[in-house]
């Protein structure tokens, strides 16, 4: 009933176009945005057709024996059109492991889309990794976000930033200097962690420039000197913060309580839900306390990021 294929590049356009009617796909999973740097993965990505139609597609790839969903991406899993059933996709994974056996795959590690961004509920391969594969909880990473509708409570410190912010008249509103952020971004990242934005601000651009709707700068100025921002990543039911800084300046000033404020105010959203990202490190056994202290200060609460594994027997 059941058949397998290989992602290649002639079933892109069949690709895309599943991923935008699918009910828990994101733009992350379109190729224009997964092969951006297909360079630095194996990609190993299935998509997988019932009676001759596509009825699920599985972005991943491949490392050594290993099959992992998506490296490149925060989160991934089996993709899934409105039409898949539980019972169907136990027999769905039924199948998958034996093909990936005959591929040489002995383990997988499988980490799925975060409820918040299903347009329907899509948990059937959460049911059918535990029946078929004995999947096991290997990671769990905790993010916050709060929704829309709730008009969230504020703890008394974010409000009195935000009172401070608003008297030192800072503005804020989309902007395409990009180049600003980056500079405001990595010096944060260089000064507290020695690191670097997982992305390049070419990269950015350019993937800008393929969803430019969906990613998004919105920055707070003083007197038309960006002091902090947001990027955003605009998904159909989620609006998520890929990357948040603020300059020295910024910090004093209040400049992202103002952001937020203005995020949350804002009535241009479709999206119910927004995402700050993760406050967790190596792979969760780490948590950040003062940075998810500052994102549950503007009324967001837990969201949780799993990984799986299972062996191939």
């Amino acid at each position: 009933m059941f058949e397998i294929k290989r992602y290649t590049n002639q079933r892109e356009a069949e690709w895309n176009s599943f991923v935008a009617q699918s009910k828990n796909g994101t733009f992350l999973f379109d190729r224009r945005y997964m092969d951006y740097h297909r360079d630095r993965f194996l990609d190993f990505s299935l998509m997988i057709y019932r009676k001759g139609l596509l009825y699920a597609i599985l972005p991943a790839n491949r490392l050594g024996d290993e099959l992992i969903s998506h490296q490149g991406l925060t989160y991934g899993g089996l993709v899934m059109g409105s039409q898949c059933t539980t019972s169907n996709v136990v027999e769905l994974f039924s199948l998958l492991n034996p093909y990936l056996k005959g591929h040489g795959i002995r383990r997988v590690t499988y980490r799925p889309t975060p409820w918040i961004y299903h347009t329907l509920p899509a948990e059937e391969d959460l049911y059918a990794i535990m029946k078929v594969c004995h999947a096991k909880l290997a990671a769990r990473e905790v993010s916050t976000a709060f929704s829309f509708a709730d008009h969230p409570k504020w703890a008394t410190l974010r409000t009195r930033c935000l009172k401070k912010a608003r008297s030192r008249h800072l503005d804020v509103r989309l902007s395409d200097d990009l180049e600003t952020f980056w500079r405001i971004l990595s010096d944060n990242l260089q000064q507290r962690h020695a690191l670097r934005p997982v992305h390049s601000i070419e990269e950015i651009r350019l993937l800008q420039s393929r969803f430019a709707g969906q990613i998004q700068l919105v920055a707070a100025f003083r007197q038309d000197r960006m002091v902090g921002g947001i990027l955003l990543y605009i998904s159909r039911q989620v609006v998520h913060s890929q990357y948040i800084a603020a300059s020295e300046e910024g910090k004093q000033t209040g400049a992202i309580d103002l952001i937020v404020a203005h995020l949350q105010g804002c009535e241009t959203f479709a999206q119910p839900y927004f995402d700050f990202g993760k406050s967790t490190e190596n792979h969760g056994d780490l948590l950040n306390e003062g940075l998810i202290r500052q994102k549950e200060g503007f009324g967001g609460r837990a969201i949780c990021y799993d990984t799986y594994l299972w062996d191939i027997p």
